[in-house]
C-alpha cells in the first residue's frame, strides 16, 4: 500500500490532476461565496449608527461636566488675598495675559490669579531651593559668585515656566481647533442653507464635532451663549476669534459680521472658506512630510551607519583576524 502511495506521489500525471482539480475547486468556492453572503450593510450600519450616538453622548456629558468644573470654579482665598495685596495684576498682566488665558481654555478670574500667584512665587521658590542646593546639600568647591548665578537661573526658570505652560496649552488647543475647523465649517454650511438660524446652526455644530475637538464644542457653546445676551452679535463674532487666535477663524468670523451687517449670502462665503482651510491643513500636513527627511538624518547617522559599516567591514575584520 506503501509503495503503490509512493508510486502515484512520483507519477507527473497524477500529480497534475490533483492540481488541476484544487484549481478548479479553488475557483468554484471564489466565484460562489459571493453569492452565498448575506447582504450585512444594514446591519453595520445599524451598529455604527448605535456607537456614534454611544460616542455624542459620551462627548456631551464630557463637555457638560467640563463646562460646570470650568465656570463655577474658584480661586483659593489665599491666592487673592496675595494677588490683591501685592496688585499682581497691573504689575505681571496686561490685555494680552487674559486674552492669552482665553486661548488656553482657562476662563474668569480664577484661572488669571492662579496665573498671577504662580508668576510671583514660582521665582522666589527656585531662588530658594537654589540656594539650598548648591550652599547646603550640594556644597561644592566653585566659587560662592557661580552658586548665586545658578541659583538666580533657577528664579528665571520659575518666572517662565507659567508662560511656558500656558503657550503649551494653547498650541495643543489651537491644533486641535485646526484640525476639525473645516468639517465644522461643512456642518455649519449645511445647517445654513437647510434654513437654520446662525445660533441653531452654532449649537447643532457644537453638539455633532464635540467627537473631533472638545475644544472647539466649547467655543462653539460659548459663542451661541453669547449671540443670546450680548447686545451687538458682532461681539459675539470677535471673542470667538479672540478665543482660539487662529486666522481661519478670524476669517470666517468677519464674514459672519459682513453677513450681519450687509446682508451678503453666508452660504457661498462657508463654502470657500471651507476649501480654504481644508487646502490649509493640508499643505500644513506636507510641511511636515517635507520636514521629514532632515529630522531623520541624525537618527541614521546614530543608529544605522554604525550597523551598516558593521555589517560591510564585520566578514572582512574577521577572515582578516583568522588569517593572523
Amino acid at each position: 500500500m506503501l509503495g503503490q502511495l509512493v508510486d502515484l506521489a512520483l507519477n507527473p500525471s497524477f500529480m497534475f490532476g490533483i492540481l488541476v482539480a484544487l484549481g478548479v475547486a479553488g475557483t468554484v468556492i471564489t466565484v460562489s461565496l459571493p453569492l452565498l453572503e448575506r447582504d450585512q450593510l444594514k446591519g453595520r450600519m445599524q451598529a455604527v449608527a448605535i456607537e456614534r450616538e454611544k460616542i455624542r453622548a459620551r462627548e456631551r456629558a464630557r463637555l457638560a461636566a467640563t463646562d460646570k468644573v470650568s465656570l463655577r470654579r474658584e480661586p483659593k482665598a489665599y491666592m487673592r488675598e496675595l494677588v490683591d495685596r501685592f496688585d499682581l495684576k497691573n504689575a505681571l498682566a496686561d490685555e494680552n495675559t487674559a486674552n492669552k488665558l482665553k486661548m488656553a481654555g482657562m476662563r474668569g478670574q480664577a484661572p488669571m490669579t492662579v496665573f498671577l500667584f504662580a508668576r510671583f512665587t514660582l521665582p522666589i521658590i527656585g531662588l530658594i531651593l537654589g540656594l539650598i542646593y548648591f550652599f547646603i546639600i550640594g556644597n561644592t568647591s566653585h566659587a560662592p559668585g557661580i552658586k548665586i548665578a545658578f541659583s538666580v537661573a533657577m528664579a528665571g526658570v520659575g518666572l517662565f515656566l507659567p508662560n511656558i505652560m500656558i503657550a503649551n496649552q494653547i498650541s495643543k488647543r489651537q491644533q486641535s481647533i485646526r484640525r476639525a475647523w473645516p468639517d465644522s465649517l461643512d456642518l455649519m454650511l449645511i445647517c445654513v442653507e437647510s434654513g437654520m438660524s446662525i445660533e441653531a446652526a452654532f449649537r447643532k455644530v457644537s453638539e455633532e464635532i464635540g467627537t473631533q475637538s472638545l475644544a472647539l464644542a466649547e467655543e462653539l457653546s460659548l459663542t451661541t451663549a453669547e449671540l443670546s445676551y450680548l447686545p451687538e452679535r458682532r461681539k459675539a463674532y470677535e471673542n470667538l476669534a479672540i478665543r482660539t487666535g487662529l486666522d481661519s477663524v478670524k476669517g470666517v468670523v468677519t464674514a459672519l459680521i459682513q453677513a450681519e451687517r450687509y446682508g451678503t449670502p453666508l452660504g457661498t462665503a462657508l463654502r470657500v472658506l471651507s476649501q480654504e482651510s481644508r487646502d490649509a491643513r493640508m499643505a500644513e500636513a506636507e510641511k511636515k512630510a517635507a520636514g521629514l527627511p532632515p529630522k531623520l538624518t541624525v537618527p541614521m547617522i546614530i543608529f544605522f551607519l554604525p550597523v551598516l559599516f558593521l555589517v560591510i567591514a564585520g566578514p572582512a575584520a574577521i577572515q582578516i583576524m583568522q588569517w593572523k
